[in-house]
C-alpha cells in the first residue's frame, strides 16, 4: 500500500502498481551485476533494496560468492555500501566513495575501485544556463514506464552526521581566503557579489562559507555540487540569493531546519543532476570560485587530492578537478600541517613532490593554509614554490623546504635544466622519513 507521500510524488499511476516489497526483488540483481546507484555525498541514496540485498548475504552465508559491480553519483549511505564492503559483496566500485569499510576494501585489494571525473556523459548538447538561476530541463524525471519493473518506497531519512565547529586553523583559512576575495573586488577583478561560489565538503569548507558570511559579502549565488549548513545561514541572512547543487547534505539539525523553512528556501534553491553542476562548459561560462581541500600539495603546485603516501586511497576525485581545472579562481585550501600520533607538529601538507597528483600545476591559482595565501597566477615554478613555501608552509617546515629548494635550484641550473627543479632521488625523502620514524622533520637531504 503506497503511502500518501509516495502517491503524491508519482505522476504516473500506473506505476502504483509495480510497488514492492524489497524482499521480492532478490532475484533481479544475479551475482557479478552491474548496479546503478543515486546517491550524491551521503544522501539521495537507495536505502530499501540494498539493506535487503545484504540481509539476503548475510542470512545465507554468501559473503564473497554474490558480488555486484557498483556504480553511484558519488558516495552513497555508510549504512547501505558501508555494510556492502563489509559482507564483501562488492567486486568494482566508481567512481567516489566515503566509508571505512569501504576505503578497507579498496586498500586491501578486495574491491577494484575506478576513479574518474564526474563529468563523463559524452554526446551533450550545450547547456542553455549563463546563470545559477537558469533553469533547463523539467521538475520530474521522464523515463519509459516499461523500463521499471519495481517501486519500493523508504521508510526512513537519509543518515547524515553532526556539524563539527569549525577549529582555529579552519577559521585562519577562511580569513585568508575572504582576505583576499576582497582584495580582487577592491582592484576591480571581481564584482562585489563575487562570482558563482563552490564549496567542497568538510569542516574547512564549512568554515569558509561561514566566512563569506562574516566578510560582508551580499547578493552572493552559487553554483557547486553540495550545500552543507553553512549556506543555510548565508541564505538566512540575505547574503545569497541563489545556489544550486547536485545534492543537499545537511546535519541533522540542518535538515530539521531546512524542512521547518522549506517555503522559505525552496525558491532560492535548485536542483541539478551531476552532470549539469559538473559540467565544465557552465562551470567555465559561469566564472566559478571554486575551492577544495587536498591530502597534499607540492613547493609547485601539483595538488594530490586522494591517495596518502601516494598509495591509500582515500575517497576519490570525485568533481574537484571538474571546478578546479574550469574555474576562473581554483583555490586549494588546507592545514599546513595535518594532526599526527608520532610528531607533535603533524605532517606537512605543503611538500617538495607530491606522492600522487591529481590536479596539475596548470589548474591551480591560490593556494591557501591558515599561514598563509599563496597567489601563484602567472608565476613560473621557481617562483611558485618560493612563494608557497613562504607564504602556506609550516614554520617547522620551512627551513627543510627552502632547503630542498635551494639544493635542487643549484643542481639543476648548473646542467641546464632548471625550470622546474627537482631532486628525483631526494624529492620524497620527507615521505621516507614519516614512514620510518613518524616525523616528516628529516635531519637533512644528503
Amino acid at each position: 500500500m503506497a503511502s500518501a507521500l509516495l502517491r503524491s510524488r508519482v505522476r504516473h499511476p500506473t506505476l502504483l502498481q509495480k510497488l514492492r516489497k524489497p524482499e521480492e526483488l532478490i532475484d533481479l540483481f544475479p551475482h557479478n551485476a552491474y548496479i546503478g546507484w543515486s546517491g550524491f555525498t551521503g544522501v539521495g541514496y537507495p536505502k530499501m533494496v540494498p539493506t535487503a540485498l545484504a540481509d539476503y548475504v548475510e542470512k545465507n552465508n554468501l559473503q564473497g560468492k554474490r558480488k555486484y559491480n557498483l556504480f553511484v553519483g558519488a558516495s552513497a549511505g555508510a549504512d547501505t555500501e558501508n555494510r556492502w564492503a563489509q559482507l564483501n559483496m562488492i567486486e568494482r566500485r566508481s567512481p567516489h566513495q566515503v566509508g571505512r569499510d569501504i576505503s578497507k576494501g579498496i586498500n586491501n585489494g578486495n574491491i577494484n575501485f575506478f576513479d574518474k571525473h564526474l563529468n563523463v556523459p559524452p554526446y551533450r548538447q550545450p547547456y542553455m544556463i549563463t546563470k545559477p538561476e537558469d533553469r533547463i530541463g523539467t521538475p520530474y524525471i521522464p523515463v519509459d514506464p516499461s523500463k521499471i519493473v519495481a517501486v519500493v518506497e523508504a521508510n526512513y531519512m537519509d543518515k547524515t552526521e553532526p556539524v563539527t565547529a569549525p577549529d582555529e586553523t579552519s577559521r585562519a583559512i577562511a580569513v585568508n581566503i575572504v582576505e583576499f576575495l576582497k582584495h580582487e573586488v577592491k582592484h576591480g577583478r571581481l564584482p562585489e557579489n563575487l562570482l558563482p561560489i563552490q564549496s567542497g565538503i568538510g569542516n574547512i569548507a564549512n568554515a569558509v562559507v561561514a566566512g563569506l558570511n562574516h566578510g560582508g559579502f551580499k547578493h552572493l549565488k552559487v553554483w557547486t555540487e553540495v550545500l552543507q549548513d553553512s549556506f543555510l545561514d548565508l541564505i538566512d541572512d540575505g547574503s545569497v540569493d541563489f545556489a544550486t547543487a547536485t545534492s543537499v547534505r545537511f546535519s541533522p539539525d540542518g535538515f530539521e531546519r531546512f524542512y521547518k523553512g522549506y517555503d522559505t528556501y525552496l525558491p532560492k534553491l535548485l536542483l541539478r543532476s551531476q552532470q549539469v553542476s559538473n559540467s565544465p562548459e557552465i562551470i567555465k561560462r559561469l566564472g566559478c570560485i571554486g575551492m577544495n581541500t587536498p591530502v597534499e600539495v607540492d613547493i609547485y603546485a601539483h595538488a594530490n587530492s586522494t591517495n596518502v603516501m601516494g598509495s591509500r586511497m582515500l575517497h576519490g576525485l570525485g568533481g574537484s578537478a571538474d571546478f578546479l581545472r574550469n574555474s576562473k579562481y581554483s583555490i586549494m585550501h588546507t592545514p599546513s600541517a595535518r594532526k599526527s600520533k608520532t610528531d607533535p607538529t603533524g605532517v606537512s601538507c605543503i611538500v617538495p613532490f607530491a606522492t600522487h597528483i591529481d590536479q596539475t600545476e596548470h589548474d591551480l591559482d591560490v593556494v591557501v593554509t591558515e599561514q598563509g595565501l599563496a597567489d601563484v597566477r602567472g608565476l613560473s615554478p621557481r617562483e611558485r614554490a618560493r612563494v608557497i613555501i613562504n607564504k602556506c608552509a609550516h614554520p617547522d617546515y620551512k627551513p627543510i623546504l627552502t632547503d630542498y629548494l635551494d639544493r635542487a635550484e643549484f643542481e639543476c641550473l648548473k646542467k641546464g635544466m632548471g625550470h622546474e627543479p627537482h631532486l628525483l632521488f631526494q624529492a620524497f625523502k620527507m615521505h621516507q622519513n614519516l614512514a620510518e620514524k613518524g616525523t616528516m622533520k628529516i635531519d637533512s637531504w644528503e
